[in-house]
């Protein structure tokens, strides 16, 4: 289906703001009409080509601007559509000029998301790479933007595709079971059958814990610093950050709210969560501080559990980095409960470095890619599709009624198809192309 009878759209593709050049997008079925009343006629399709842009190119009445111009016919396009787009200078006179003749022609302004949606409308993409788009557009670090990249390119819908297309052969044989029960087929075909289902619902299983790993690089890696009040965890944050982000002060209790610093480590976006310090308080604001780190620790990637030299923790974080701090005022014990302590003093900067690689290997840890070298599940809204996937799947596992197990197989074919927009998907286009920029 395609946009044959809806309006031509417009929209700025680069942002507003003092720069050299504008990128103004045009796409739909006027667009040939719309550039030969702008220039006078259409260039050869996907060459630049250097064009005066009037306002009204038969009379050559009002120049707007010198720009180059691009011409890109449907459906070889970013749309499917005939589209184009012209490269302005970017001084807000012309493009508020040009904006107004694309108007006055009868275009009009893109919502958001709007040129990717009909790209996925008219078959150039499938949801999955579109939402690779929208993450391309928004990745800030170069793990974000590999990842957002292969999901754009398709590498997350053949992944989906291939388990889609074993679902049909698997399903094909189910119905050669209902249709033709009184013929002799061998057994063969209903355990291949059985086999190759519970193979799907092992890869689709490992794809969901891979997931992790996908969701952490595309949203960053979380660390809480926790320990008791004066264990330095101010210092800490105002290090990774280099900056001053958080007061620091001898008196206990300073921190009572938590206090966020993004930042990159081994190319993986990175959030420093520095809390209250722990302890028993009188103090109702302290005790909602207290209070506050413990859901910060409860929900961090990796916790940096830090202790004074001379104030040894009694109990340990699942899974905490142990950082014994003030190293200059007195030695830190090598373990503590068994666990290994990472000793440093940001007053000297002794062990600062080799934290820092301590951190980046951690990073790197926790955003692995899989072992099996496919691609990491990135959304909640993938992780729910495969999930229900799964369970349809071993729902037709345990049933003995051939038409019941090819239910559960259609079931979970359509749960796939909702994931990659191929079925079912009109509720959520609104929800996933309303994150997308104006021009995107």
């Amino acid at each position: 289906m395609g946009y044959e009878n809806e309006e031509t759209i417009f929209a700025l593709s680069t942002g507003l703001g003092r720069a050299a050049i504008a990128v103004m997008r045009v796409s739909g079925a006027e667009s040939k009409t719309l550039l030969t009343r702008l220039c006078g006629g259409v260039p050869h399709p996907r060459q630049a080509s250097l064009r005066k842009l009037w306002r009204d190119a038969t009379t050559k009445e009002n120049l707007l601007d010198e720009a180059l111009v691009l011409w890109f016919p449907g459906p070889k396009s970013y749309t499917g559509e005939d589209g184009f787009e012209l490269h302005l200078h970017a001084g807000p006179a012309v493009i508020k000029a040009v904006a107004e003749a694309l108007v006055a022609y009868g275009a009009r302004p893109a919502e958001p998301g709007e040129f990717t949606r009909r790209a996925f409308t008219n078959g150039r993409m499938d949801l999955v790479e579109a939402e690779g788009i929208a993450d391309l557009v928004e990745a800030e670090t170069e793990s974000q933007r590999k990842l957002a990249l292969a999901q754009s390119d398709g590498a997350l819908s053949k992944l989906y595709q291939d388990w889609a297309d074993r679902l049909k052969r698997v399903l094909a044989h189910q119905e050669a079971l209902i249709d033709f029960p009184d013929e002799d087929l061998p057994p063969e075909v209903e355990q291949g059958l059985l086999t190759e289902i519970d193979a799907l619902i092992n890869a689709m299983q490992t794809h969901i814990r891979e997931g992790e790993r996908g969701e952490r690089i595309r949203r960053g890696v979380v660390f809480a610093i926790a320990g008791p009040p004066n264990a330095g965890k101010s210092s800490l944050l105002n290090w990774l950050a280099d900056r001053d982000a958080a007061i620091v002060s001898p008196v206990a209790g300073t921190t009572r709210d938590a206090i966020e610093v993004n930042g990159s480590l081994a190319g993986v976006r990175v959030t420093f969560v520095d809390t209250a310090g722990m302890r028993e308080t009188e103090d109702a604001i302290e005790a909602e501080g207290v209070k506050r780190a413990l859901f910060h620790v409860k929900h961090a990637d990796c916790v940096l559990q830090m202790f004074p030299a001379d104030d040894q923790p009694q109990t340990i974080f699942p899974g905490a980095i142990l950082i014994g701090n003030k190293t200059d005022l007195g030695p830190v014990p090598a373990k503590v409960l068994g666990e290994t302590v990472m000793p440093i003093s940001l007053q000297s900067g002794e062990g600062l470095e080799a934290l820092r690689h301590l951190l980046e290997q951690k990073v790197e840890a926790l955003t692995a890619r899989s072992s099996f070298g496919a691609p990491l599940l990135t959304r909640a809204r993938h992780k729910a599709g495969v999930q229900e996937a799964v369970a349809c799947l071993q729902a037709a596992l345990t049933q003995d009624w051939p038409e019941m197990r090819g239910e559960e197989l259609r079931l979970a074919m359509r749960a796939l198809g909702r994931v990659t927009g191929h079925v079912g998907v009109e509720d959520l286009l609104d929800a996933v192309f309303g994150q997308f920029c104006i021009g995107k």
